[in-house]
């Protein structure tokens, strides 16, 4: 496969949070009195030390720092963990740097820094703006604690601002999700992130789910209202759970993700995807954070790439592309995974006679209006002990 072409970012995981949320399932630990983030970062510059001759000269076009809650880190922290980034690795001249941050960790004139560090891309966990919205999701910040966010955010010189919103709380409504969708698009950001609470495996939630959740009909509900909505307020829906403004403010990083792009990632848990010439491939670092700085101030820094099979790499193409309402091109899943359109063709074709698939000129599938209310059943179609 012709590696150069294919798109190369890097994720840096930061578990520590102040709290975990009850609905969370990301590798992520309460931070306690004091998470050893300088010992940490030293962690992560040995890790991004020995992943930098993985990209193979090829210039990242975004860096993502996820967690966790990234923001527990002081701006200098920040910093050197991107310097560490610009020493092993190109990067294009436009990159896009997310960070991702909750309101309750974004303390007046740490934005300043992080921006002057080269954050270019700030993702606001803001969840809801009502009050008991935010208490039913476990979240430690108030109501006025996201705009306070943005707006200190605008100061510090952030052009490019996401906030992420939960729908489908406890005891949530149509007209109380319409609300939140519209205390988000009055503080202007550039993209929204409009997402479906679910319980998942190992979470508060799903051992004990909370009281008062929409059934299937409430939530189909408040989804279809919520998406005229958003398309009212000017935002275009360019994935499932992903709305911008324009063009230029969809997540790059994310459509690196969905459209099956490569990605490195260093930190506790961080899984990395990398197209070779003989294969696509894959790794991940310990998850517990205490072995993962072990592993790396002993050395045992290296990176085992375990091959993806064929019906893995059918279904997690599909899992990313069908999420796109771009739909799946032939000739994009062939070049990104090296195989031959004719293992997905029936499928998809099987899928367009059933009416969940809509087939259009140069091979391209794209999800129907049924396609969209049942997609996860519409991905499943791809898991491996379906595929022949």
């Amino acid at each position: 496969m012709r590696t150069a072409a294919i798109p190369l970012s890097l994720y840096l995981h930061l578990p520590w949070c102040l709290k975990k949320c009850p609905y969370c399932d990301f590798n992520s630990y309460t931070a306690g009195a004091s998470p050893p983030r300088r010992r940490y970062v030293d962690a992560l510059r040995r890790d991004l030390a020995a992943i930098g001759p993985l990209a193979d000269g090829r210039a990242l076009v975004s860096v993502f720092l996820g967690g966790g809650t990234p923001s527990l880190f002081a701006p200098g922290e920040i910093a050197a963990i991107l310097a560490a980034v610009r020493e092993g690795f190109e990067l294009v001249a436009d990159v896009e740097i997310t960070m991702e941050a909750n309101p309750g960790t974004l303390e007046c004139g740490r934005l300043a820094g992080y921006r002057a560090a080269g954050i270019n891309r700030l993702s606001i966990g803001a969840q809801s703006f009502a009050g008991e919205m935010l208490e039913a999701l476990g979240r430690l910040h108030g109501p006025g604690a996201s705009a306070q966010s943005v707006d200190e955010a605008r100061r510090a010189g952030f052009d490019n601002i996401n906030l992420d919103l939960m729908y489908a709380l406890p005891g949530q409504d149509v007209a109380m999700a319409l609300e939140d969708i519209r205390a988000a698009a009055d503080l202007e950001p550039e993209h929204i992130s409009w997402y479906h609470l679910t319980l998942e495996p190992n979470t508060v939630f799903h051992a004990r789910p909370p009281a008062g959740l929409p059934d299937d009909d409430a939530a189909a509900a408040i989804q279809d209202a919520g998406e005229a909505e958003l398309a009212r307020l000017g935002f275009t829906r360019y994935e499932v759970s992903a709305w911008s403004r324009a063009a230029a403010h969809r997540s790059r990083h994310n459509l690196n993700y969905w459209s099956f792009g490569d990605y490195l990632a260093a930190g506790a848990g961080a899984h990395g995807k990398l197209t070779q010439a003989d294969g696509i491939g894959r790794y991940a670092r310990v998850a517990n954070p205490e072995a993962y700085m072990r592993a790396m101030e002993r050395g045992d820094t290296a990176v085992a790439l375990e091959a993806v099979s064929a019906k893995e790499l059918c279904f997690e193409y599909m899992l990313n592309a069908l999420r796109l309402p771009a739909g799946v091109r032939l000739s994009d899943f062939a070049a990104r995974t090296g195989l031959d359109s004719d293992r997905v063709r029936p499928t998809l074709e099987r899928l367009t006679d059933r009416k969940l698939l809509r087939r259009e000129p140069g091979e391209v599938y794209r999800p129907s209006a049924a396609g969209w209310a049942r997609l996860n059943d519409l991905m499943a179609e791809f898991l491996p002990d379906r595929a022949g």
